[in-house]
């Protein structure tokens, strides 16, 4: 008789050899096994069990327990420390590391606001970041944590040196579409803060009056 396979509570696959999750439970063993996981990346201060331990030990599997620091100072309004994510997308981006299971007690909150910090990273509108957030919250969504989201600088990461591909496709589509608008300045048909100049074609049309 086949064994059943459990994902873990929220689930998800958020980029190639990157996932999410809440911290898993024995039930779950047999479809983390599949996952061929190097690096487990927890984020709340929870310290697994012995038999989650034991299991990550026995599989190879480095537990890396960043939730293990505090999570943010008792004034601040922030929800997780702005080194703590930093830390975390760094880890995520380092393909040394993976596959990574990115997880918290809840799999939503602390892990939520790091792949949303993530996606900011990757350029992703707003709109479609705080969507992908809610989708996983539902209705245990917070208002600080899609606040966090937008309003984390993304400028404090470091890149990694070995980056996965799926980073480095970004990057490098990154810097087509920057190349291309700086050749749309340089031929006058865009200005510096990038509005549409009237080219020769538009100035050709004839205008309609009625």
């Amino acid at each position: 008789m086949s064994q059943q396979l459990c994902p873990p509570e929220m689930f998800g696959i958020v980029e190639t050899g990157i996932y999410r999750s809440n911290l898993f439970f024995p039930i779950s063993f047999p479809f983390i096994k599949l996952l061929n996981l190097k690096t487990v990346l927890l984020l709340s201060a929870e310290v697994p069990t012995k038999v989650v331990c034991n299991f990550l030990e026995e599989n190879d599997i480095t537990l890396v327990h960043l939730g293990s620091r505090s999570l943010t100072t008792e004034t601040s309004w922030k929800p997780m420390s702005e080194e703590l994510v930093k830390d975390g997308l760094e880890w995520v981006l380092d393909r040394k590391s993976h596959p990574l299971l990115v997880c918290d007690t809840s799999g939503i909150h602390q892990v939520g606001i790091l792949v949303g910090c993530l996606r900011r990273l990757q350029n992703w509108s707003l709109s479609a970041v705080i969507h992908e957030y809610r989708t996983f919250a539902s209705s245990k969504a917070r208002y600080v944590n899609e606040q966090f989201i937008e309003l984390f600088d993304v400028d404090l990461i470091t890149l990694p040196e070995d980056l996965p591909d799926w980073f480095r496709e970004h990057l490098e589509q990154e810097a087509k579409e920057i190349e291309e608008y700086q050749q749309l300045i340089r031929k006058k048909e865009l200005d510096p803060l990038g509005v549409l100049v009237r080219t020769q074609y538009f100035q050709s049309m004839k205008l309609i009056t009625l």
